[in-house]
């Protein structure tokens, strides 16, 4: 999904007819351009998300767990000394 719209916003920025069956060299330049940008922008962005997850899964984990335990009620298999 990233690609195609990669791919369809550089050949709307940088190829403005099809009347040659060839990029040529200004074409070609505005192309690698435009995808060195987004892709540099896509690694980036992957990169802050990679950093930031797990603590975002340890949140809520800690959510679900304090949701999930209720005073006074104990698992019944962990009480009996099962798991």
């Amino acid at each position: 999904l990233v690609y195609n719209r990669m791919t369809e916003l550089c050949f709307q920025r940088c190829v403005p007819s099809l009347h040659h069956r060839a990029l040529d060299a200004e074409e070609e330049a505005c192309l690698h351009s435009c995808a060195g940008k987004l892709i540099h922008s896509n690694h980036r962005l992957m990169a802050a998300y990679v950093h930031l997850m797990p603590a975002l899964v340890q949140r809520r984990i800690a959510d679900y767990e304090a949701a999930s335990a209720v005073p006074g009620v104990t698992n019944c298999a962990a009480s009996r000394g099962r798991m």
